[in-house]
C-alpha cells in the first residue's frame, strides 16, 4: 500500500504490476501520478505548472510596455509599429 504525495489517500499498487514511467490517478483527489521508481513504488505528481505558465505567458503578452493590459485598439496599434 501506497500514499498519495498530494493527499495522503492510500492507493492500492502492486509492486510487482507497475512500471517505472506508467500514470496512475489517485481515487481521492484525482491528481495524476507517475510511477518513479518500483521496488519500492514510488509516485510523483504530475504537475499541472505547464499549463499555469502558459497562462501567465499569455496574459504577460496582452500587457502593454508599462505593465497595463492593452485594450483592443492599442494591441492593433502596436502590431501596426512592429
Amino acid at each position: 500500500m501506497i500514499r498519495c504525495p498530494e493527499c495522503s489517500a492510500e492507493i492500492d499498487v502492486d509492486e510487482d504490476e507497475v512500471e517505472e514511467g506508467e500514470i496512475l490517478s489517485c481515487p481521492e483527489c484525482e491528481s495524476e501520478l507517475e510511477v518513479s521508481q518500483t521496488h519500492p513504488v514510488h509516485l510523483n505528481v504530475i504537475s499541472d505548472d505547464l499549463d499555469e505558465e502558459e497562462e501567465e505567458e499569455e496574459e504577460e503578452s496582452e500587457m502593454g510596455e508599462d505593465g497595463d493590459y492593452l485594450d483592443e485598439e492599442e494591441e492593433v496599434e502596436e502590431d501596426n509599429e512592429e
